[in-house]
């Protein structure tokens, strides 16, 4: 347990809340936009003001790595106790497209704070969930009487996760060495909501695939040549309509081999989340849920693997008929995957299975895209306990848990670097992340601040 004293920690916060909040108000105006060419500057000068406003806060080493695509910020912190942990902390700088066209009350790119709400693109995917680490490791030192951080403190903040981080692996891989961690904590993430503060705990993986079938050279006339020689877009069909069984399981031989299934303690967790799926439904536009059998909503979307039709198509597409037997057709599947499964290995079973779903006459080509790997850290691994206890010091409530059913480059970390990944966010679902309107809320900004104030001395305790 840290001994960081709480009122200390919230004395140094308010002092320098203002200087904090100006500061971030300032990085959201630089439009760090990795998808568009036109903002390849910008992405640098975000770096660059990044890694200076770092330099400023007290880290020592303060470094800008190139890739081939946009820039990621490196710092460190060693701490004066060479028996520390070492915590690596990731975020990204770039921030998604925004135009006052889209739907903006304001320019994204001018941050105003309205009714204790910071609005701007950045200001809370990701820009101020990175920036609450700089007020909060100078509130540790402050509240401890600490000349360095009680564990050697690392931040990677990359500047493409808004456009795929198409170079982040590698950029792990070949900074592996300078990267090494004991643990990994994500600040990319979000909560619950405004009054259920949460800990997520993993996140799926990702393996996606394109399924290409050909039959006749041309399209050709049914008339003429209908049942009597293999259709392609009914031989997709056929394929798509056994992908999952009556129970709502995927048919690959395989698929379930190495999943790890929820514990009874997980599952009470996620049941005690005040969920409303109701809300959720109207949330997905949908006027039903659906999914594998004998699992509720939130544990099939966050701790189940799937397997999801993304586009399908063949064959004539416009107004009116056109009585033809096409010549190809075509389906881009995803399949998430959770904690266990390799993204190697159920490539290689769908591969295998969807080549027995061809007929005879049609010939096939299938094309993966590179996985994610799935990442989970167990409810009772010391880390996530601090985690926790910090977020629980901060917010003054029991800490709950959850799981990400998405996925993202944080388990690239955990595979190159063999460190547990941990998810540290105060975000809520109503901040708008990718629309327009995107918000902070200030309250929870600082207590993502007093978190990590709090969290240095935890994890210092926990991991030794």
């Amino acid at each position: 347990m840290s001994d960081t004293p709480d009122s200390a920690v919230r004395t140094y916060i308010e002092q320098h809340r203002t200087a904090f909040l100006d500061d971030l108000a300032e990085w959201l105006r630089i439009p760090s936009v990795s998808a568009q060419p036109e903002h390849d500057g910008d992405v640098r000068k975000s770096a660059e003001w990044l890694s200076a406003k770092l330099a400023e806060t007290g880290f020592p080493v303060t470094e800008i790595w190139g890739t081939p695509g946009a820039p990621a910020v490196f710092a460190e912190w060693p701490s004066d106790d060479p028996d520390a942990p070492v915590v690596l902390v990731y975020g990204h700088h770039d921030v998604q497209p925004a135009a006052r066209e889209d739907g903006w009350d304001t320019d994204p790119f001018e941050p105003v704070i309205r009714d204790g709400r910071m609005y701007g693109r950045g200001a809370a995917d990701d820009k101020g969930q990175v920036f609450f680490h700089t007020l909060g490791v100078r509130a540790h030192l402050a509240a401890t009487g600490r000349g360095t951080p009680a564990v050697h403190l690392k931040l990677l903040v990359e500047g493409e996760e808004e456009s795929g981080s198409p170079h982040f692996r590698e950029l792990a891989e070949q900074r592996a060495d300078r990267l090494a961690a004991d643990v990994v904590i994500v600040s990319d993430t979000g909560m619950w909501d405004e009054n259920t503060p949460t800990v997520c705990t993993g996140m799926r993986g990702l393996a996606e695939c394109e399924i290409e079938l050909h039959g006749p050279g041309q399209d050709i006339h049914s008339g003429s040549f209908g049942g009597a020689v293999p259709n392609p877009a009914t031989a997709l069909a056929r394929l798509v309509a056994a992908l999952h069984d009556t129970e709502g399981r995927v048919t690959v031989p395989g698929f379930y081999d190495d999943v790890a299934e929820l514990t009874d303690t997980e599952r009470a967790l996620f049941a005690a989340l005040p969920f409303d799926e109701t809300a959720w439904l109207r949330t997905a536009g949908s006027r039903a849920t659906a999914g594998e059998a004998g699992y509720s909503t939130l544990e099939r979307v966050w701790a189940r693997p799937t397997a999801e039709v993304n586009g399908i198509g063949g064959g004539y597409q416009g107004a009116g008929s056109k009585t033809v037997i096409p010549a190809s057709a075509l389906v881009k599947l995803s399949f998430r995957l959770v904690a266990g499964q390799d993204p190697d290995r159920i490539q290689d079973a769908v591969r295998t299975w969807a080549e027995k779903q061809v007929p005879a006459g049609i010939r096939h080509r299938i094309t993966f895209a590179p996985a994610t790997r799935p990442c989970l850290t167990p409810l009772d691994h010391p880390a996530l306990q601090a985690v926790a206890r910090a977020m629980g010091k901060a917010f003054g409530k029991k800490i709950l848990f959850t799981r990400e059913g998405g996925s993202g480059p944080a388990a690239d970390l955990q595979d190159v670097l063999g460190a547990p990944v941990l998810f540290l966010g105060i975000s809520v679902p109503s901040d708008g992340w990718h629309g327009p309107n995107e918000k902070v809320e200030l309250d929870l900004l600082l207590k993502g601040v007093e978190t990590t104030a709090h969290l240095w001395g935890e994890l210092s305790a926990a991991l030794r």
